[in-house]
């Protein structure tokens, strides 16, 4: 009957299976969406550990020497294999380098060229030659402006690279699943290229550290006075003012000058407008030429008076 409850044992036995069933899918979704969230999360506690570091101290210099360091070293192996011979060395792009990640122009050809040269002593000399520009930039700053600019381009950057690789995280995990068609565990090549991903934006970091500190300059604004080119100008004004002061005491009870007494008169009231009269048209104003004509001729205003 309508609205009599269905009561069997088969009935109740089928939902609980049912609701078992949901309940062990929802579980296995929620456990494989944290095993992606800890691959995540585990490179987070690695930046925020790093970036905890960096906000407890005030020098960060050693830090921004050891990716310095680091940097030279990957583009002299880069371009300067270690059984590669000197022929083989890519000097151009070690001098591109070079001017992009440390502002300087380098003879690196030059030096490639000279007999019994090895890529240690071509290492050696650019590591000098940086070392020599952070120190005279470091003499012109000052040391404590220069810890400080450490500081603040290692945090800006730590902070750029590490929200670009969330969202490239973000990115390979949204297609990830798509490796199970071929045979692929999803979560493992998650793990995978995500480890691959947080690598290379360490590199990135590394790079972007120690080219922005290469190239980064001070530039002192100096605010000058406005003067004239015999630098006379506010001599000038200032005794044309108190000539002009010692006049006016001059002229004591004498009372003020025409020109004053003229300006500090009151403005006269306008003249009162003359009341509306139909048969004199100069009181009438401004008339519309489609507006019915003020003299009462029933016309519009174009058709009588404002013919002329």
């Amino acid at each position: 009957k309508e609205g009599e409850a269905i009561i069997h044992p088969w009935i109740n036995k089928a939902l609980e299976k049912a609701q078992q069933k949901v309940e062990a899918r929802n579980f296995d979704i929620r456990k494989n969406l944290l095993r992606f969230d800890n691959v995540m999360n585990d490179q987070r506690k690695v930046i925020y550990e790093q970036r905890r570091e960096i906000m407890t101290t005030d020098n960060v210099h050693e830090t921004v020497l050891d990716m310095r360091e680091h940097v030279l070293d990957e583009i002299v192996s880069t371009h300067m294999p270690e059984k590669a011979l000197p022929d083989q060395w890519d000097t151009a792009g070690l001098h591109t380098d070079a001017q992009r990640l440390f502002a300087l122009e380098l003879p690196v050809s030059d030096w490639a060229r000279e007999e019994g040269i090895a890529d240690d002593e071509i290492h050696d000399r650019i590591a000098k030659a940086i070392e020599e520009r952070m120190a005279s930039k470091a003499a012109n700053w000052g040391p404590e402006l220069m810890r400080l600019a450490e500081k603040s381009v290692l945090l800006q950057l730590l902070d750029q690279y590490w929200k670009d690789h969330l969202l490239q995280l973000d990115h390979l995990r949204q297609g990830i699943g798509l490796r199970a068609y071929a045979q692929r565990d999803p979560l493992n090549e998650y793990k995978s290229e995500a480890f691959e991903l947080f690598e290379a934006m360490l590199a990135h970091l590394r790079e972007g550290v120690t080219s922005a500190l290469s190239h980064l300059e001070l530039r002192q604004q100096e605010v000058d006075m406005p003067q004239s080119p015999d630098g006379h100008e506010w001599q000038e004004r200032h005794d044309e003012t108190s000539a002009l002061e010692l006049a006016d005491a001059e002229a004591g009870p004498a009372g003020p000058s025409p020109a004053t007494a003229q300006a500090a008169q009151p403005a006269r009231a306008p003249a009162p407008r003359p009341a509306f009269d139909a048969a004199r048209p100069e009181t009438w104003g401004k008339v519309a030429r489609n507006a019915p004509c003020p003299c009462g001729s029933g016309r519009k205003y174009k058709h009588c008076h404002g013919q002329n």
